[in-house]
């Protein structure tokens, strides 16, 4: 797969975190969870990437306008868009567009999926370091 091609996960899979997998803590991940997951952090290991979901999950109401978005980068609208499509391929993110502007928002179950991996697998886990 080249840099540029990212799988799109598909909105009607249950990707809910008790489907997955183990937290990594716990059993290590088969080669077709690993090459699964793989791309969803690979669209994330951007730091522009990275900014960009935190501030779309962050934001009031739960959706942002791309307005907003390339306001808070020194980046212009392109490379923006970019790093949106990296994101919504991958389908961290999904967006619609209401007249000249589009507006994106978080795939929670994607997220959650991604967060029971790396989460602590249990209480005594979570306690060390």
């Amino acid at each position: 797969m080249s840099k540029q091609e990212l799988p799109i996960i598909d909105a009607a899979v249950d990707v809910s975190g008790a489907a997955c997998c183990a937290p990594l803590a716990c059993e290590p991940l088969s080669e077709s969870e690993a090459a699964e997951l793989a791309p969803l952090f690979k669209a994330i290991a951007d730091p522009v990437r990275l900014r960009l979901l935190s501030l779309i999950a962050c934001h009031e109401g739960g959706e942002t306008c791309v307005c907003d978005l390339t306001a808070a980068f020194d980046l212009t609208p392109p490379t923006i868009s970019h790093h949106l499509k990296v994101l919504k391929q991958a389908g961290l993110i999904d967006s619609e567009r209401r007249g000249t502007w589009v507006y994106y928002w978080i795939n929670p179950a994607v997220l959650a999926r991604m967060s029971a991996l790396i989460g602590p697998a249990s209480p005594v886990l979570a306690g060390t370091a």
